[in-house]
């Protein structure tokens, strides 16, 4: 099992320096996110299919392949973002801590494809990069946020932070919420062994935003909250 993690580090190593440096050249030349997003995407399928890893996506009936949203989904493993990349068939960009653009090649290649960078310890740049955000999803594009900020360390979903929906009372679009069921069995946030699994994206109805506020917020980040740590309770222990 080990032999295969180390087999599986070393395969995502070279694809994401090869796949990132597409992106970055591939940026300079078309000026498309759209198209930086799917090469993308096959960097994501390439690392979850060396991995073993069988995604099924639910609830594609939920939202309108026209309209923007904010995504918000629970964040249980590392191999969340090439799930989500790979198999969430929307346009969106990653809103994500200011840590991973500073990875070489890797990072860089995440704010040509349009990734916004957020840095939490900062509470002006913070708020710089929400103002990016709303005005990408002002533009038509949806955007991607872990709104528990960080990986869970025990596999249950952790406190939301405030951050993304400051945003979605900003931008008035609704909110989705996105459950990932499998993940923290394949790899976790305790170790680095990787194992091989199936993985399940349920997308859940969209949570419209048009009659929060600022000061109720709070109310809304509950409400998404417990929509997502239902389903997320409900498919517990559940093999998909």
């Amino acid at each position: 099992m080990m032999i295969q993690t180390v087999c599986i580090i070393v395969w995502t190593v070279l694809v994401t320096f090869f796949w990132s440096s597409a992106v970055i050249l591939s940026s300079f030349i078309i000026h498309n996110e759209n198209f930086t997003h799917n090469l993308a995407k096959l960097w994501a399928k390439s690392i979850l299919f060396a991995s073993r890893i069988r995604v099924t996506v639910t609830g594609y009936s939920n939202i309108d392949p026209g309209r923007s949203y904010i995504y918000m989904s629970n964040h249980q493993s590392n191999f969340d973002i090439p799930v989500l990349l790979a198999y969430l068939d929307a346009q969106f960009r990653w809103l994500a801590k200011a840590e991973l653009f500073k990875i070489p090649v890797f990072g860089y290649s995440m704010k040509r494809a349009g990734c916004i960078s957020i840095d939490r310890s900062n509470r002006k740049s913070a708020f710089e990069s929400l103002k990016e955000a709303a005005k990408k999803i002002r533009n038509g594009v949806s955007v991607l946020i872990f709104p528990e900020g960080t990986r869970s360390r025990d596999g249950n979903i952790r406190p939301f932070k405030k951050g993304g929906f400051v945003l979605a009372v900003a931008s008035g679009v609704p909110v989705v919420p996105v459950v990932i069921h499998g993940t923290w069995s394949i790899m976790s946030k305790k170790g680095i062994r990787i194992k091989p699994g199936n993985v399940v994206i349920e997308i859940l109805k969209p949570i419209e935003t048009s009659d929060y506020t600022r000061k109720t917020k709070d109310d809304l980040m509950e409400k998404v909250g417990q929509a997502i740590c239902q389903s997320f309770e409900k498919g517990r222990g559940k093999q998909p």
